[in-house]
């Protein structure tokens, strides 16, 4: 509980105390003037970035989370020949970072970008840079999470309901309206919650696009208040409450509506869903499925490995714009882009190293444990995933931007070790769900038995929890390590001077409207990255088969 209050819970505290206290964290101690609050309707960047952020989450929720539920109802239920290019470019939209997709969708978009270059009109351009086509961009980057969402709630299905009310004289679609749609609404607000809060904390799109079209939200407005002069420690923590307020209200109302209703169904004559042959549905849902995948993923992913094998956007496809410049310019200028890169893998594999081990002890503790307060102890372990990264980053600030923490050698803002400690924050959610799932198969009894024949705690762990959970463990880690890798963020908050990362990089030549040279360095380093992930799997993976 120390550890997740000193990692999590503590700053995020710090965010709301600088509101109510201004000052506490920087040595002059008064009472916050409620007032301050109340000036988001007085200061027009303040009242916009609220607008414009609460637009966009609304939207985006609304059209990714219909998007996100259809297309999940389809695939649970009918059975064509992509439906699994499906699955694998859900799960590859989800890890990828926002801020790659949204470059990608950038350039594509751009006046002079590759949709103008293939069709030669600026229509592209004018819709993807207004608040309906960033909306529309958000969409197809979130829904995966509704998609998960209503498909993991659809994997088993009980036909004697159905059945009832046909034989009541239901149509078919009545049957569905009445009887199956409640039944997932529980799954569809679940996802609907995620997407709202991942859309109205999210800081690549407007970091993205804040080169070619102004658009603050509250995120990157935080971010503006650090990282302009004068330091604007009031106006972040303002909008840091805000913004923690509209998260808090999506949690609130999401466990409210299902709390009003039980959707216990299970039963004996519950059976697992499978996908029955589409038919003459078949062709038209592979198609469609195709022409879906190309807008999703090959224009964000395919325009920034398009952009980094040419001279400029405004060239097009001809042979005589095709270079390796951008990837060669990577390793001149003293490799900054290298020392960036080497940098990110330092941070990510320190903080997944430490995640892992914090994320095990939560795990086992909600699994195994009778202890009182586990419950709270899971509450902590997952506001991270809620929280957005440029609030973790202000509260970071606060806590460990203290004068007397010199003297007992604990000043961390401005070292890299702030950046593993908020990377840690950052990977434990994600790596005591994945152990929590895994932990939940193993027997406590298997844990008994060798207590009962002397087993101390640590060797029950070392010699029979861990070697059978060995799979989860290091899938917790590498997706701990290569979200680490591309937390932009946390990074661009928190990073210390002359100490560039490898998003920090990336994100800067964008801003420099250095398109070609973000590209190659974003799809080089995501080259290296997946190929580090690939060889520990295969070189752990083939020890464990050994063992």
């Amino acid at each position: 509980m120390l550890l997740l209050f000193i990692l999590v819970l503590g700053p995020l505290g710090a965010v709301i105390i600088q509101v109510l206290l201004p000052g506490i964290f920087f040595g002059s101690l008064k009472f916050g003037d409620w007032h301050i609050l109340l000036e988001i309707t007085e200061r027009p960047l303040w009242q916009k970035s609220l607008e414009n952020s609460i637009l966009l989450a609304s939207g985006t929720t609304l059209l990714a989370t219909a998007l996100g539920g259809l297309l999940a109802i389809v695939r649970a239920t009918k059975a064509f020949p992509t439906a699994r290019l499906l699955d694998a470019a859900v799960w590859v939209l989800l890890i990828t970072p926002s801020f790659i997709l949204s470059q990608g969708w950038v350039m594509f978009a751009a006046p002079k970008g590759l949709a103008f270059s293939l069709f030669g009109s600026h229509g592209v351009s004018a819709f993807i840079f207004s608040p309906a086509g960033l909306i529309a961009v958000m969409t197809l980057s979130k829904f995966p999470l509704a998609y998960l969402s209503v498909y993991s709630a659809m994997e088993w299905k009980v036909d004697s309901l159905s059945q009832a009310a046909r034989l009541n004289g239901a149509s078919p679609f009545t049957a569905w309206r009445t009887i199956q749609a409640p039944l997932l609404l529980p799954a569809v607000l679940a996802g609907a919650a995620l997407v709202f809060m991942d859309t109205i904390g999210d800081f690549g799109l407007p970091a993205s696009i804040s080169a070619v079209y102004r658009f603050p939200t509250l995120p990157y407005s935080i971010y503006s208040a650090i990282y302009t002069s004068p330091i604007r420690f009031d106006m972040a923590g303002v909008l840091s409450f805000y913004l923690v307020l509209l998260i808090g209200a999506a949690m609130v109302l999401q466990f409210y509506a299902m709390r009003r209703s039980r959707y216990d169904f299970l039963n004996g004559r519950a059976e697992r869903l499978v996908p029955q042959p589409a038919g003459k549905l078949s062709l038209p849902l592979t198609a469609g499925n195709a022409l879906f995948l190309a807008l999703v993923f090959g224009i964000p992913i395919g325009t920034n490995i398009w952009m980094s094998f040419v001279k400029t956007a405004s060239g097009g496809v001809k042979a005589a714009n095709w270079t390796l410049q951008n990837y060669a310019s990577l390793f001149r200028d003293g490799s900054q882009l290298l020392r960036g890169l080497g940098h990110s893998l330092l941070i990510a594999a320190a903080a997944a190293a430490a995640a892992l081990l914090i994320g095990l002890g939560v795990a086992y503790v909600l699994t195994y444990s009778a202890f009182r307060y586990k419950r709270l102890i899971e509450t902590i372990s997952i506001l991270t995933l809620a929280v957005p990264g440029v609030v973790l980053g202000i509260g970071y600030i606060f806590v460990w931007n203290q004068p007397w923490l010199e003297h007992v050698g604990l000043l961390l803002y401005g070292t890299p070790w702030i950046l593993v400690l908020a990377s840690v924050a950052g990977a434990i959610p994600v790596i005591t769900r994945l152990l929590v799932g895994a932990m939940a198969k193993v027997p406590e009894q298997l844990l008994t038995a060798a207590q009962l024949y002397g087993g101390s705690f640590f060797g029950r762990i070392r010699a029979i929890l861990v070697p059978l959970i060995r799979g989860a463990l290091l899938s917790a880690a590498l997706a701990a390590f290569g979200s680490g890798v591309f937390d932009l963020a946390v990074n661009s908050i928190l990073f210390p001077p002359n100490f560039l990362t490898l998003p920090v990089s990336i994100n800067k030549a964008f801003e420099d409207l250095k398109f070609g040279y973000a590209s190659a360095a974003t799809v080089f380093g995501s080259a290296i990255v997946i190929l580090i992930i690939l060889v520990a799997e295969l070189l752990l993976r083939r020890k464990e088969v050994k063992a």
